[in-house]
């Protein structure tokens, strides 16, 4: 295997068990702050544009978005789609509506992206691809039937996972289609500054714009450590990676790694939280990892490097 691929690899598995975990983390932090998702998605994403404005200032990184190539509306359109709308999206989508119908919702965003991604990039998946990323989808729905369901089906619901999924896969397509004129950095970069510019006015007119409420559960270890692990390691690790993997990868291949996430929080939650796991919750996580390796086995061959090459050659000011 290339060392490339065994970077790409590894930068989607760790993004994803990342996520996969990310649920322990919001659970107790939004049960300091009285379920109030806006509060905490505001202290996220400030605290993750902090993290990566340090970064800048350390000259860790750097970024330049003074190119004429750059059209830098459109990363910040990407910001919107996710984490902005898609955030929102889910948040209705799963308060008015049921488990099994939320977590259908959302495991199908992996093949709309797919299928989008024929007309706008032009990327043509294998058959194997296609029946292997069903697959994958798959035993993400068989893990969300094996979910006690709750709730209570309504239209509100149904138009906010049904908005979450659009907006997602559309993040998945610019991230891919901007790797060409903007780094892997450049585009996490407005993407989570746009998520901390939009979720803190929301969060400061439900607290009625008092910083002392607002700064307040920064001051409880049951909300700061979950937190900084939201921020650290969701954020500013697990989208930089998923931004780096769209900068070499086809949205066929990037894409079906976010079912790994599912895995990972079912055996997380047994784990961790003693959760139900039977060998039907262990047969679908394999359908999972059957589904995400069939995927990258039938990619078409030199796949990986083409946008990456382009991206590489702009950034080193190589004509196109």
């Amino acid at each position: 295997m290339k060392k490339k691929e065994i970077t790409l690899f590894f930068a989607a598995v760790v993004s994803h068990v990342f996520w996969g975990f990310s649920f322990l983390g919001t659970k107790s932090a939004l049960g300091v702050v009285d379920n109030d998702l806006y509060l905490l998605l505001s202290h996220r994403f400030l605290i993750a544009f902090a993290i990566m404005n340090l970064l800048l200032l350390l000259r860790v990184v750097k970024i330049d978005f003074r190119g004429k190539r750059k059209r830098i509306w459109l990363p910040l359109l990407m910001g919107l789609m996710e984490p902005v709308i898609y955030f929102i999206g889910e948040e209705y989508g799963v308060i008015h509506s049921t488990t099994i119908f939320s977590g259908v919702m959302i495991a199908v965003i992996p093949i709309i992206a797919i299928f989008a991604a024929i007309p706008t990039l032009h990327e043509k998946p294998t058959a194997g691809q296609v029946l292997f990323s069903f697959l994958s989808v798959g035993g993400v729905i068989g893990i969300g039937l094996l979910t006690k369901d709750s709730g209570r089906l309504d239209w509100i619901g149904v138009v906010g996972l049904v908005v979450a999924v659009l907006s997602a896969a559309a993040y998945g397509i610019l991230d891919r289609g901007l790797s060409a004129e903007f780094t892997a950095f450049e585009r996490t970069y407005l993407m989570i500054g746009m998520g901390a510019a939009c979720f803190t006015p929301i969060a400061l007119v439900r607290v009625r714009f008092d910083l002392s409420t607002f700064f307040a559960p920064m001051g409880d270890l049951r909300f700061l450590l979950p937190v900084l692990f939201l921020s650290v390691c969701c954020s500013v690790v697990s989208y930089f990676l998923l931004s780096y993997m769209a900068t070499y990868m086809t949205v066929t291949r990037s894409t079906v790694y976010a079912n790994l996430t599912t895995a990972v929080s079912v055996i997380a939650g047994a784990l961790i939280l003693r959760e139900p796991f039977t060998w039907l919750s262990a047969v679908f996580c394999a359908v999972i990892l059957i589904g995400i390796y069939g995927v990258q086995r039938f990619a078409r061959k030199n796949e990986p490097e083409m946008r990456g090459q382009k991206a590489e050659s702009i950034q080193e000011g190589e004509p196109q």
